[in-house]
């Protein structure tokens, strides 16, 4: 088993391979160590560039299509052997000599993951800097998760903490708060370099916003339902249904009065409110089976422990 796993994803970089192998092996020339690079269905001559390296160290991992960011490091991270399994961007924005300081600050303070944060970031005000310190801001606001920068792809890990969570769609902004959901409380993060873009074209603009506020949404509700959903969707519907009950007595102590009720709106509401209460505690129902049926079916439990040790008496 090696020391540490680099993991790069790489979507058209042909320009950035060759320095950047040179860098790793730089870096971690005293270290053993893998480089597991993670071609996401490039159209250019990313994996030639790959292959010409040369090192057994080397490893690539060819994906049948361009399946996006998350499933590419997912794959990275299945393929990982070491002790230790950084994330590393495949733009040379991620500058590798930062990985043996964070490793040092992993083993020294038993951390599960420790995160870099772009102190000095060379990237374009308006387009990449403001949207991203809003939206950390918004991310830490929601879940809870005190971490200055979830973009920044260099992020280091303990084998267990990295193998244990699951990376689907584009939660690769969210790993901190997939890692607090496992279980993993130990996390810190600290200041590394950041380098403008030599080569090559970003794959950022801002129609992500969306996508990253609709992760957000889920990543709440896993944070705070994911073991209780009927407490969401059963107090929702309660109320919704409540209302609808209300409504809808009313209407009858004016129809009863002698009123004519029929093609009121409020008709029409007290209805609607009735069908969409029940519809939520019918959707709560579902989510807890379901939620039974990934922790029964996978063994998991739905706590974490740390370490069971034998408590030595006097």
């Amino acid at each position: 088993m090696k020391q540490l796993s680099v993991v790069v994803c790489v979507y058209n970089e042909e320009l950035n391979i060759k320095p950047l192998s040179e860098q790793i092996k730089a870096a971690l020339a005293n270290l053993d160590f893998e480089a597991i690079f993670v071609d996401d269905g490039s159209t250019d001559k990313t994996r030639d560039e790959i292959r010409a390296i040369n090192d057994e160290r080397f490893i690539l991992v060819e994906l049948k299509r361009n399946y996006g960011q998350s499933s590419a490091l997912q794959a990275g991270i299945d393929e990982a052997q070491g002790d230790y399994v950084v994330l590393l961007d495949g733009d040379l924005q991620n500058d590798p000599a930062d990985i043996p300081m964070m490793l040092k600050m992993c083993k020294d303070g038993q951390w599960d993951m420790v995160a870099g944060v772009r102190a000095n970031r060379k990237d374009g005000a308006f387009l990449r800097k403001i949207p991203s310190k809003i939206a950390n801001y918004i991310i830490r606001e929601s879940t809870g998760t005190q971490m200055k920068d979830l973009g920044c792809t260099l992020k280091l890990f303990t084998n267990e903490a990295v193998k244990s969570i699951h990376i689907y769609g584009e939660l690769h902004r969210f790993i901190p708060v997939l890692l607090a959901l496992e279980g993993s409380s130990r996390l810190t993060q600290v200041d590394v370099n950041h380098r403008a873009r030599e080569f090559g074209k970003s794959k950022y603009n801002l129609s992500r916003t969306t996508r990253v506020f609709s992760d957000l949404l889920l990543m709440v509700f896993f944070k705070k339902y994911m073991q209780r959903p009927m407490h969401f969707f059963g107090g929702l519907g309660i109320v919704t249904f409540g209302l609808g009950i209300l409504i809808n007595a009313y209407l009858l102590v004016l129809k009863i009065l002698g009123n004519d009720i029929w093609g009121k709106p409020l008709l029409i509401l007290g209805l609607l409110l009735v069908v969409a209460g029940i519809q939520f505690i019918t959707i709560g129902i579902v989510a807890e089976m379901q939620m039974r049926t990934y922790f029964e079916s996978q063994n998991k439990k739905p706590y974490s422990i740390r370490k069971v040790a034998p408590v030595k008496s006097e």
